[in-house]
């Protein structure tokens, strides 16, 4: 559903809600925009500030796992079959065990802890490597590809909102 704002004599422009379709590279690239400049906030926190680093780490975190979700139960599959590139796709999902071998670490830890930040910032460099491979590489073979990616974002967009997170 859109919502059009009105001031007058201004040409309005439709205002995007949470629920309009999304094509699954825009839904995945917007995850990626996102998890980035929460990484940037959390570097821009200062050394004492342990409870609001381990607060954004958290939400970091459980937003990489909603992420590598939605990409492993729905993208790749669909990916793999399309683009027939299995060496770009298997370094993918190696690159995804990696990232949450991490945040199963930085989620057990304290951040008071030595190699908190460390843990943080590894995981921060690995997640913009990937993204860029991502970007850069798949998602414009995927882009060329026989899919439907207004039908996957649906999918990815409606499994993303049932996944539940243990608490922390």
């Amino acid at each position: 559903m859109r919502t059009t704002s009105h001031t007058p004599g201004k040409v309005t422009k439709p205002i995007p809600t949470e629920t309009d379709p999304q094509d699954a590279i825009t839904l995945l690239t917007e995850d990626h925009e996102h998890v980035k400049s929460l990484f940037e906030q959390y570097e821009e926190l200062g050394d004492r500030a342990h409870v609001s680093k381990h607060k954004l780490a958290l939400q970091i975190c459980d937003e990489l796992t909603r992420h590598t979700m939605i990409e492993e139960e729905i993208f790749y599959p669909a990916v793999r079959k399309a683009i027939k590139e299995d060496d770009l796709m298997d370094e993918a999902v190696v690159e995804h065990a990696s990232a949450k071998d991490l945040i199963a670490q930085i989620q057990s830890m304290e951040p008071t802890e030595d190699l908190f930040d460390a843990k943080v910032k590894v995981l921060s460099e690995m997640i913009d490597h990937h993204v860029g491979e991502e970007e850069n590489d798949m998602f414009p073979k995927v882009r060329k590809a026989k899919l439907d990616l207004m039908e996957l974002g649906e999918a990815m967009a409606a499994r993303k909102e049932t996944i539940e997170l243990p608490p922390h």
